[in-house]
């Protein structure tokens, strides 16, 4: 055994899956990774490029060639859409159900009577039809409006009015009634219910909601926790290690999102923070998995800059080059992608893209490990790696990277 690392560039897609043209139309012609290189041809990432980036893309651009010593290969998404918590919970084994996709107002009703009798005081607030819930004068229940429409729920509400543990608890009491992918259920300090109702908003004629970022919430304290359909931890890589006894670090997002209990655990956003942590626990962990996502590709693929996305790629390229020393012997580290977030496709949400595999094991070099059907195959090959049971999904690649056979598929 030694170290599994795993480093999710969210949003760095390498190209629009097939079935694009027929669950996501607005998504053809999608490549995240090779139309910021496109965008911003003087982009400075060898490491990336070492790495195999241009194999898992599958074109050369300028000066940045196909790697020919890269261990590498690709995966499709098999969760619906194209979802950063969803796409965790793959990658670490979870085999997605298929949620719904329905406006807040659709499920009102139910979600009123339910928060009720758990013991909240609900108000509405809006014209019929176009209503949140106001729960105990200091939170709301609306619509995500920075996901895809319909598919998240979110509770805002003012950390110094309610605590978090009460938000937490509004949050799993509308999880119980809704089939929606995530219930987000979150607070911060210094801001008033006057604040969150100034920042509602009505988009496509259908979805209201609270934005978040015009909220305040995210500036002071921003406490949050996502709540998954039918998501069951136990049945996760980091879940399956921790009962082995095997140490378990989780890095930026993944903190938020992974469910398992190690006091590994990093939050934050700035890349070279977390970078600073990853490597700070790759020198202290001898045996255990390393899961980090950097959030600020993410960020700049909603922003729709592809300047400030290929400035994040290079702070995160030139990291590389204290962590990769980090991982000898028999350690392997991936850095891989949740999906896409194609900041020069003239919208701003995700876009659904096979992700890169980009795998680095000391002295092992040229090995494919294919085009994979699901993210869970990174959670299963991490099993296999440590020798635990395999996670509800997926099939490993390990043997492709040791000695470029399927004798684990």
């Amino acid at each position: 055994m030694g170290k599994f690392g795993v480093i999710v560039l969210d949003s760095f897609g390498v190209g629009a899956m097939d079935d694009v043209p027929k669950v996501r139309p607005d998504d053809v012609g999608a490549n995240t990774a090779l139309n910021i290189i496109k965008a911003v041809p003087q982009i400075k990432i060898p490491n990336l490029i070492k790495l195999g980036l241009m194999n898992a893309i599958g074109k050369e651009r300028g000066d940045n060639k196909f790697s020919t010593t890269a261990n590498w290969g690709t995966s499709n998404l098999m969760h619906h859409g194209a979802d950063s918590y969803l796409a965790h919970q793959e990658i670490m084994g979870t085999k997605p159900k298929m949620p719904l996709l329905q406006p807040f107002n659709e499920v009102i009703d139910i979600v009123e009577a339910q928060i009720k009798k758990d013991g909240f005081d609900v108000k509405r607030y809006g014209d019929a039809g176009y209503q949140l819930l106001l729960v105990n004068d200091c939170a709301t229940v609306g619509d995500n409006l920075e996901a895809d429409p319909g598919q998240v729920y979110n509770v805002t509400a003012a950390l110094d009015e309610m605590s978090f543990d009460e938000i937490t608890r509004l949050g799993e009491s509308v999880r119980t009634v809704v089939k929606v992918s995530r219930v987000i259920a979150f607070g911060g300090r210094d801001v008033t219910l006057k604040d969150i109702l100034n920042a509602r908003k009505i988009e496509h004629e259908t979805y209201v909601g609270v934005s978040a970022p015009e909220s305040g919430v995210y500036n002071k304290d921003y406490h949050v926790i996502h709540l998954g359909y039918g998501i069951n931890p136990a049945v996760q890589l980091p879940s399956i290690l921790h009962k082995a006894g095997i140490d378990v670090a989780l890095v930026g997002k993944t903190s938020d999102i992974i469910n398992v209990d190690t006091k590994r655990r990093f939050p934050g956003v700035d890349t070279n923070y977390l970078f600073d942590k990853f490597i700070e626990q790759s020198k202290d962990m001898k045996n255990g998995l390393l899961f980090m996502n950097i959030q600020e590709t993410d960020l700049a693929g909603h922003a729709e800059d592809p300047v400030s996305y290929a400035d994040v790629l290079e702070k995160a390229d030139k990291k590389l080059n204290e962590v990769l020393p980090l991982y000898t012997g028999d350690d392997i580290l991936i850095i891989m992608a949740d999906h896409g977030d194609d900041p020069t496709i003239g919208f701003s949400l995700h876009t659904r893209e096979r992700t890169p595999l980009l795998i680095y094991k000391a002295g092992t070099h040229n090995k494919y490990v294919g085009d994979r059907s699901t993210l869970s195959d990174v959670g299963a090959t991490g099993s296999d790696y440590f020798g635990v049971e395999a996670p509800e999904n997926g099939k490993s690649f390990l043997h492709r990277i040791i000695d470029g056979t399927d004798i684990a598929d």
